[in-house]
């Protein structure tokens, strides 16, 4: 072998060599940007559930503090009827009988100091369980734009927006197929939940609606929407029809302003709200009966 064919020969391996290190090179630079995606997207999301947990800590403050001072005034009852009891008995001024009705009123006082404490254990526990559903939509459903898909927690109630760009085509009624994959992260959480039961609500804004053979004016329009939501939930995805109710709320129910397109966008929404367990509340307001 001859000088100049080594030299080649020497040449072709190490622009080999060199190919392959910027191969890897290129691929672990994709790998990074990938992991970075990754990350970004996951400190928005812990991001969005730290606000959450903000606002339903600074609810809490306020209904613990609403419940502060309602035991501090049933302190001050209760110490003025002792005190008045006593005097009432030293003087001999009532009767034995009315000073059994005076104990009982305090009595009554005790039991209700027990009423609001068990209503702040149920606000708590309430508080909690809409904690994790925000979290398990947000998780379920992932990084979208806040103005395709928003979920909060407002008074105690969870609500899940969606815009209409994403739902429907202008001025019609049937549901993309984009939205349905959207529906589809919505609905395994809330099948998860089978106590849930919310209620479908679709909005419009302002703009009249040019009536046809089948829809009239927005008040149709938001209606039809709210049903085809509905239809895909209970048919595609197997949620309980008596769990669910489907509402229009039409133009009258605007979260922005109708003057500019994006006040209109904002309107144009179906909104999923979940619904609070009524029931249940009236229940503690029902008096115990003897012995429970």
């Amino acid at each position: 072998m001859n000088y100049r064919n080594f030299t080649l020969i020497a040449l072709a391996l190490f622009l080999l060599t060199s190919c392959v290190s910027t191969k890897k090179f290129k691929k672990s630079q994709a790998d990074y940007a990938l992991l970075q995606t990754k990350y970004q997207t996951l400190e928005g999301t812990l991001a969005d559930c730290n606000n959450q947990k903000a606002g339903v800590q600074q609810e809490n403050e306020k209904l613990n503090k609403k419940i502060s001072d309602l035991t501090r005034e049933l302190e001050y009852v209760k110490q003025n009827y002792t005190q008045a009891l006593s005097q009432l008995e030293n003087l001999s001024v009532i009767s034995k009988q009315q000073a059994e009705s005076i104990k009982q009123s305090l009595q009554n006082i005790g039991a209700k100091d027990a009423y609001i404490q068990n209503l702040q254990q149920q606000m708590a526990y309430k508080d909690s369980l809409n904690m994790v559903l925000v979290m398990n939509l947000k998780g379920a459903i992932g990084n979208m734009d806040d103005q395709d898909i928003n979920i909060k927690v407002d008074k105690g109630v969870v609500y899940i927006d969606i815009s209409d760009k994403l739902l429907f085509k202008s001025g019609k009624y049937v549901v993309t197929d984009n939205a349905k994959v959207v529906l589809g992260k919505v609905a395994m959480v809330l099948k998860n939940q089978p106590d849930i039961e919310f209620m479908v609500e679709g909005h419009t804004d302002n703009v009249p609606f040019k009536g046809n053979a089948v829809l009239i004016d927005n008040w149709d329009l938001s209606v039809k929407r709210a049903t085809a939501v509905v239809r895909i939930l209970q048919n595609e995805y197997g949620l309980d029809p008596a769990k669910m109710a489907a509402a229009g709320r039409g133009e009258y129910h605007p979260v922005a302003e109708n003057d500019t397109n994006e006040g209109k966008a904002q309107n144009r929404r179906t909104r999923i709200v979940i619904l609070p367990k009524l029931d249940q509340f009236f229940q503690l307001l029902e008096p115990k009966k003897a012995g429970q």
